[in-house]
């Protein structure tokens, strides 16, 4: 009996010891988490102002009195004056227009940057700089040239001419050296001359092309070469023949070569001659448009049979006319 009255007791004073166990612990969690969120400490502190950047400071604050459409507007305004580039490679099928089109900006500018002379003449593989901008290169003619000149020459912008190219409106140029005009165009005869499509076929009819631009064996001497610097079109006999470009008759003639001859000059430095021809239709001195009938086909001179002879020279230098007709 007296066994069974101490192990109750015994049990009793567990449960009873427990409970305050229990009770103890909650009360020191709960006191504990009203100290941590009333009153946080921290370590380490000191007793001086800690360093900062000051000039950061004051930025923060002047951009905060600045309204949004001002902070935006100066944004627009620094990309507007940088100028970056690209790597672009022809694929096949690719044409400068196409490439132009994908990369939002003009021909004129992929040809002014890469200094194309012959747009026909793209090679696929070749690799082509990408200006982030629309414009072209411009050269300086004389010394003393300025970003306000220049912009007025192009009818664009002058503030946005100096920024891209990192420098003052009136900033004094060197002859010689380059820089971008950002908005400009190639001016037309360069344009056309560089597409290929300057001049027109002085032949409105069907010929066929008996002898192109170059090297070839002399027709009229065996095993020798000789350059030919025009194109043969050979065709009727009497076949009308026009001028290639507006201009004005320089010299008409007969000379051992040519039979007779028109000499036309044009603007930029050209100059066209037409050869072999029955007849000549013009006087020297008159100007004449590209539906203007200068002679007919012939056969005088130095020839094998009823054709035109057709040179174009650029500054006195013959060029390939097939880069030039369109």
């Amino acid at each position: 009996m007296f066994f069974k009255m101490k192990t109750v007791s015994i049990l009793a004073l567990s449960v009873l010891g427990f409970c305050l166990g229990v009770g103890l612990t909650g009360f020191i969690i709960t006191e504990s988490g009203k100290v941590n969120s009333r009153n946080g400490v921290g370590g380490f502190e000191t007793s001086t102002v800690p360093e900062y950047n000051e000039n950061i400071d004051s930025l923060l604050v002047e951009n905060s009195e600045k309204s949004e459409e001002e902070l935006v507007e100066k944004d627009t305004t620094q990309e507007d004056a940088l100028i970056t580039y690209e790597t672009y490679r022809v694929k096949k099928g690719d044409m400068i227009g196409y490439i132009a089109d994908e990369f939002g900006i003009t021909q004129d500018t992929i040809i002014s940057v890469n200094n194309i002379k012959q747009s026909r003449l793209i090679q696929v593989g070749q690799y082509l700089k990408i200006p982030s901008m629309t414009g072209i290169i411009y050269t300086i003619k004389k010394t003393g040239e300025t970003p306000e000149t220049i912009a007025q020459k192009y009818k664009i912008d002058a503030e946005k001419c100096a920024k891209v190219n990192a420098l003052a409106v009136n900033t004094e140029l060197t002859a010689g050296t380059s820089i971008f005009v950002p908005d400009a165009e190639l001016d037309w005869t360069t344009r056309q001359e560089i597409n290929g499509d300057l001049f027109h076929k002085p032949i409105h009819t069907r010929y066929w092309l008996s002898s192109p631009y170059g090297w070839r064996d002399s027709p009229f001497s065996t095993g020798k070469r000789s350059f030919h610097g025009g194109l043969d079109m050979a065709c009727s006999m009497g076949t009308p023949i026009y001028a290639s470009l507006d201009g004005v008759v320089s010299a008409t003639g007969y000379n051992t070569t040519y039979g007779n001859y028109v000499i036309i000059t044009h603007h930029s430095g050209y100059k066209t001659l037409y050869g072999h021809m029955s007849s000549i239709t013009c006087k020297k001195g008159n100007f004449v448009y590209t539906n203007t009938m200068i002679g007919r086909v012939g056969s005088t001179g130095m020839s094998t049979g009823p054709h035109l002879h057709f040179t174009v020279y650029k500054n006195g230098k013959t060029v390939n006319p097939t880069l030039l007709l369109n």
